[in-house]
């Protein structure tokens, strides 16, 4: 097994540190990693089930399972930072769509990924549950992308 070590004075700031939440999403770092596979095509994903961010017209909490799903290039995303970044949106008035788009054009300006896709499925609003979905382009041949898995909003069921 390869290990990866961080390097003295290496651009990571908060992995392995006590580190508060930040204040919003424009003031959240996001960090990476250098892939130590940059020439394999492989598909990384992140699950984050309990995503919260605020309407921008009531206030009131708004409640989203978040599937992000990439091909590393050059660069991975550090967890921990993705973590606080996510948790950023919890006092963040934005509608669904600007919330998903948001994450997917701030993770691509990051890393730089061969592909990226995010869904957002989002919880009743009004009654009504919004899905948002966001992709940098074509996957790439020849690699398995596994469907995101979350059901259908069912309400009851």
């Amino acid at each position: 097994m390869r290990k990866t070590k961080i390097k003295p004075g290496s651009a990571l700031t908060q992995l392995g540190q006590s580190v508060a939440m930040p204040g919003s999403p424009e003031t959240a770092v996001l960090e990476r990693v250098a892939n130590p596979h940059p020439d394999q095509f492989y598909l990384a994903r992140f699950t984050a089930p309990e995503f919260t961010s605020l309407c921008p017209v009531t206030g009131q909490p708004d409640f989203a399972h978040l599937m992000i799903d990439y091909v590393p290039g050059k660069w991975l995303i550090e967890s921990k930072s993705l973590k606080l970044f996510l948790a950023s949106f919890r006092n963040h008035g934005a509608y669904h769509e600007d919330c998903t788009v948001t994450i997917g054009l701030r993770l691509q300006k990051l890393v730089l990924p061969r592909w990226l896709r995010i869904g957002g499925y989002w919880y009743p609003r009004g009654g009504i549950p919004i899905d948002v979905f966001w992709q940098t382009g074509k996957p790439p041949a020849n690699i398995w992308i596994p469907e995101q898995g979350v059901p259908a909003y069912r309400g009851r069921g």
